[in-house]
């Protein structure tokens, strides 16, 4: 059976060939301006990736700076002082924070969407319908996702969400600049992109680019995107998600911690050392550099 989509969302869908507008048909969606059709797979999810090659330029304008004079803080995420919508009644889906959660924006209207961009089987649909948007899920090949489509080359019209949501999916990304500017396009003006990456974690899943707190960086503003925070996740150390992740693999989570906790113990103490020698608070810098990965918010002003 295939998924059903409100008409605000077939509005919103184009051709990631010629980005033209695409007509919804029996059998899924057609093209007028380039001729092409896109079916259904058998699990109902609307086949939206490319069918042949496309050509994406990029220019680059080097010997910019990448940070502003007054510098950027790289700090731990702290939650929202004013967050517009309470998830307290709901549960923390996996690589979410509660943190990160309380920087997601309220809709505006009945029809606000919010694009869930490498959704994987639309664990965050509660998530986003609790804060009022119609959910819009897109991933690459997973069966449970809505649509299938190219986070290079996004199957929607300019300007179609109110916000976007991307949780452990750029570090997949083949070409991350692409991708940023996929959804900078998308996105409307004065809406919220939200996400994680991965630093240190080990690599997984076709994992391509790991990013640290520079790259991640680099890579929104790149894009054109307002950067709001970018910072480690404290609770999820990379000492922590190689044992869990490489080291002992498939061993049960509790126990490939538990062997690497004295040593992650002797690191954090080393550090406190170093604090009370050279009177400098380097708390932040520690996590920084060791975490396994970065959260960020950005906005497109």
């Amino acid at each position: 059976m295939p998924f059903q989509f409100s008409e605000n969302v077939w509005n919103t869908l184009a051709c990631p060939h010629c980005s033209g507008p695409v007509e919804q048909t029996k059998t899924g969606a057609f093209c007028p301006t380039c001729d092409t059709g896109y079916g259904y797979t058998e699990t109902g999810a609307l086949d939206l990736r490319l069918k042949e090659h496309k050509k994406y330029v990029l220019e680059f304008m080097l010997n910019e700076p990448l940070l502003p004079e007054s510098g950027f803080n790289f700090r731990p995420l702290s939650p929202n002082p004013k967050p517009e919508v309470d998830f307290s009644s709901l549960g923390v889906p996996h690589h979410l924070t509660k943190e990160l959660m309380s920087y997601i924006p309220k809709a505006k209207g009945r029809e606000s969407l919010i694009l869930d961009l490498g959704c994987g089987s639309a664990v965050h649909r509660e998530l986003c319908e609790h804060a009022g948007f119609e959910y819009v899920g897109l991933d690459y090949d997973t069966e449970q996702a809505p649509i299938l489509g190219d986070a290079h080359s996004l199957p929607f019209r300019d300007e179609s969400f109110e916000s976007i949501l991307s949780i452990s999916v750029l570090e997949h990304i083949r070409y991350p600049f692409v991708m940023m500017r996929e959804a900078y396009r998308v996105l409307k003006p004065n809406g919220s992109f939200i996400g994680t990456v991965a630093f240190l974690e080990p690599f997984h899943g076709d994992s391509f680019y790991h990013n640290t707190h520079l790259g991640v960086y680099n890579s929104l503003q790149f894009a054109g995107f307002r950067i709001v925070r970018v910072s480690p996740n404290k609770k999820w150390p990379g000492l922590v998600a190689q044992a869990r992740q490489a080291l002992f693999p498939k061993m049960p989570k509790i126990f490939a911690k538990s062997i690497v906790l004295p040593v992650l113990a002797l690191h954090r103490l080393w550090w406190w050392a170093g604090r009370l020698i050279t009177g400098r608070d380097t708390e932040d810098m520690r996590v920084r550099n060791t975490t396994g990965s970065f959260a960020f918010v950005a906005t497109k002003d």
